[in-house]
C-alpha cells in the first residue's frame, strides 16, 4: 500500500501541447534561445520519447514556418496576426502547423488546439480559434500564395516563411539568385561536423569507433580531421565524446580555424571564445604546443571553456575572464581570433527563432563589433595574423565592418586565403574575405577575414 501511495504521488507527465505552448512563448516574449527553453522544458515534462519527439517537431517546425502561419491567419481572420494576443496566436500557430505539416487528424488538431485554450483560460478566443481553424479545413488546407511577378519579395517571405526585412536585406545585397538560395537552404537540417582530436585518436578509427556504436560517421570532403555525423541520439552520452575524441564544430567554423592557420608554439588569442569550439580546434591546430588565451566575459561561460579543454586533455588552452573592450597593453599576439557577437543570420537553420529578430537589433550590432576588432588589434604584434568572423549574413556585419577598419588602420591589410578544394565563393569578394552561405557547402552561414599587421 505504501508503495502505491509513493506511485500516487508521483507527478503525472505535462501535456505535450501545453509544454509545446509553454517553450514557444517563451522565446516570443523573452527572446531566449529555443534550444535552451526546449531542452529545459523536456527536462521537467516527463515525456516519453514519442512525446519528446512531438514537442520538438511543433516547437521548431512553428518557428521555421510562423511567417507563413500568420499569412494563413491573416487571409482567414478580420483580425490580423500581429494585432491578436500572444498567447491566442501562438495556439492558432500550433494547430494549423499541426494540420499543414504534420499528420495529426484534422479533428484532434481544432480540439485540441480549443481544449488548450480552455485550460489556459482564454475562453473569448475559443470559438474564434474553432471557427478559424474549421474555415481553414473547408478552404483545402490551403491558401492562395502572392502573385510572384507583382510582388516578389512578399511572394518569397510567404513561400519561404521569412520575414520582409531579410528577403529584401539579402536580396540587396547578394542578388535574388543567392537570396532564394539562401531561402531554401532555411529549411533543411544542418548536419552534425565532428572535429577529430587527433592529439587522441586517428579519424579513422574514431569513425570506426562510432560505427559500432551505430553511428554513421563520413569523412569531411572539405575538412581536415573531420568527420560528418548521422544518428548519434545525444551525442554528450557517446562514449567518444566523453573521452575526449572529438568536439562538435560546425563546418564553417572549423574552416574559419583553419584559414587563421596557427603555428605550433604560437601565442594566440581568441577574443570571445565561449563556448570554445575554436579554441579547441586552434589548440589541436598547434599540436597543443604555444598558448591559446581564450577569453569571454562571463565567468559561467568561461567555466565551460575549461572544462572542455579538460575532456579534450588541451594543456595549451588558458581560459581567461575578460572583456573584449577592455584597455590592451600586451601586444605579443601571433595569431588573434575576433569571432564576434552578430545577429546570427548564418545558423537560423539551427535556430529559426533567430527570424524573429528587428531589423533594429541587427542595425545596432555593426558598431560594437568595429569596437570589439579595433581592440582586439592591439593585441596582435608587428608580422601577427588578424582574424575576423562572424556566423551571419549581412554585409553591413561583415565586410563593411572589415573595410572600415583597414581604411582607418593602414597597418593591416588583407591577406589571402588558401580555400580547400571545392569551396567557391558565391559572390565577388577581395581575397581575404570569404562569406560562407549554407548552400556553398552544407555549412552554417559564415563570414571570415584574415589581415596580417606590417611586414609577415
Amino acid at each position: 500500500m505504501a508503495e502505491n501511495n509513493k506511485n500516487s504521488n508521483k507527478p503525472a507527465p505535462a501535456n505535450p501541447r501545453r509544454t509545446a505552448y509553454n517553450v514557444l512563448l517563451k522565446v516570443e516574449s523573452e527572446g531566449g534561445y529555443s534550444n535552451i527553453s526546449l531542452n529545459s522544458a523536456l527536462s521537467a515534462a516527463r515525456l516519453d520519447s514519442r512525446d519528446k519527439a512531438f514537442v520538438t517537431k511543433i516547437v521548431y517546425g512553428v518557428l521555421e514556418n510562423s511567417s507563413y502561419l500568420d499569412y494563413i491567419i491573416d487571409r482567414l481572420s478580420k483580425v490580423k496576426s500581429s494585432k491578436l494576443e500572444p498567447e491566442v496566436r501562438c495556439i492558432l500557430r500550433m494547430g494549423l502547423y499541426q494540420m499543414t505539416f504534420l499528420d495529426t487528424p484534422d479533428s484532434a488538431a481544432v480540439n485540441e488546439s480549443v481544449n488548450l485554450a480552455k485550460k489556459l483560460k482564454l475562453f473569448r478566443a475559443t470559438g474564434f480559434i474553432n471557427g478559424l481553424l474549421r474555415s481553414y479545413i473547408r478552404g483545402g488546407k490551403s491558401v492562395e500564395l502572392p502573385d510572384r511577378k507583382k510582388n516578389p519579395a512578399l511572394y518569397l517571405c510567404v513561400r519561404y516563411s521569412c520575414p520582409g526585412w531579410l528577403v529584401e536585406l539579402w536580396q540587396r545585397a547578394y542578388g535574388g539568385g543567392v537570396c532564394e538560395k539562401i531561402l531554401q537552404s532555411l529549411s533543411e537540417r544542418p548536419p552534425i561536423y565532428a572535429r577529430v582530436n587527433t592529439a587522441k585518436i586517428s579519424v579513422e578509427a574514431l569513425a570506426a569507433s562510432l560505427e559500432k556504436c551505430g553511428v554513421r560517421a563520413e569523412k569531411s570532403p572539405m575538412l581536415h580531421d573531420c568527420l560528418v555525423l548521422e544518428n548519434t541520439g545525444s551525442v554528450k552520452d557517446l562514449p567518444q565524446y566523453v573521452r575526449g575524441e572529438f568536439h562538435v564544430q560546425d563546418g564553417s567554423s572549423q574552416l574559419c580555424c583553419m584559414l587563421a592557420a596557427p603555428k605550433s608554439g604560437s601565442k594566440v588569442y581568441d577574443v570571445c571564445a565561449a563556448p570554445g569550439g575554436k579554441t579547441f580546434t586552434l589548440a589541436e591546430l598547434m599540436g597543443d604546443s604555444g598558448e591559446v588565451v581564450s577569453c569571454d566575459i562571463h565567468p559561467h561561460r568561461v567555466k565551460l571553456i575549461a572544462e572542455g579543454a579538460r575532456r579534450l586533455g588541451l594543456k595549451c588552452v588558458n581560459p581567461s575572464v575578460r572583456d573584449a573592450l577592455a584597455e590592451v597593453t600586451a601586444q605579443d599576439g601571433d595569431l588573434v581570433l575576433c569571432d564576434v557577437p552578430c545577429s546570427g543570420l548564418g545558423i537560423i537553420r539551427r535556430k529559426p527563432e533567430i527570424k524573429q529578430k528587428s531589423p533594429q537589433e541587427v542595425s545596432e550590432l555593426p558598431e560594437l563589433q568595429y569596437r570589439i576588432l579595433e581592440n582586439s588589434a592591439r593585441l596582435v604584434r608587428e608580422g601577427g595574423r588578424l582574424v575576423y568572423s562572424t556566423c551571419t549574413l549581412n554585409p553591413k556585419e561583415n565586410s563593411e565592418v572589415v573595410q572600415r577598419f583597414l581604411s582607418e588602420h593602414p597597418e593591416f591589410t588583407l591577406c589571402p586565403m588558401a580555400l580547400p578544394n571545392g569551396i567557391r565563393r558565391a559572390i565577388d569578394e577581395p581575397d581575404g574575405m570569404i562569406t560562407m552561405f549554407p548552400f556553398m557547402a552544407d555549412t552554417d552561414g559564415f563570414f571570415i577575414s584574415t589581415m596580417t599587421k606590417g611586414l609577415n
